[in-house]
């Protein structure tokens, strides 16, 4: 398999697996806290605003509805997850799925915040590090759990491909020249 190829594989599955479980972690929280997860049809709201040339809102959820807003906001969810764990294995290069530690998965997890930060929330109306939110000390730390559970999540599904890659190793579902099989 080309290395890019590879590369890409490595990415859709470790960010998928990643994103996911930040996705999981928002429905336990709803489930055992009774926190409301993000709602990604307004992420897909503002981002469908943004070809019209529109992207600041005082309050995303006054916006206009944009067609398949919520469709655009789930995809573009997942595609970030993705390209957070492109730029983990552009860094720490793809080797590290060979052999994944904690420490890179959580560094890219956890940075990963600053677009929230700066970009989303100020974006949607929330104001920089959701400062214009009724509890901005509550809005930040759960920002910064959740992408601490995508970096762990980063971490875990490296680690499920290490292992589903030796269970299927000769299959024609196995990654050829993963990691040495």
């Amino acid at each position: 398999m080309h290395d890019a190829a590879r590369l890409l594989l490595l990415a859709v599955a470790i960010g998928a697996g990643a994103t996911l479980a930040m996705d999981l972690w928002g429905l336990a929280q709803k489930h055992w806290l009774g926190m409301k997860p993000l709602d990604y049809g307004m992420v897909g709201r503002w981002l469908g605003h943004m070809p019209r040339g529109r992207f600041r809102h005082e309050a995303i959820g006054q916006a206009p509805a944009i067609p398949a807003e919520r469709l655009i906001g789930w995809t573009a969810h997942y595609v970030t997850g993705i390209a957070f764990a492109a730029v983990l294995l552009a860094v720490w290069g793809p080797q590290w799925a060979c052999r994944p530690t904690i420490g890179p998965a959580l560094i890219v997890g956890l940075a990963s915040v600053v677009f929230p930060f700066l970009l989303m929330q100020p974006g949607m109306g929330a104001g920089i590090a959701a400062r214009r939110t009724p509890k901005p000390g509550v809005a930040r730390l759960r920002s910064v759990v959740t992408h601490g559970v995508f970096g762990l999540g980063l971490y875990a599904s490296a680690r499920l491909m290490l292992v589903l890659n030796g269970a299927l190793a000769g299959s024609q579902i196995g990654l050829p020249g993963f990691c040495g099989a």
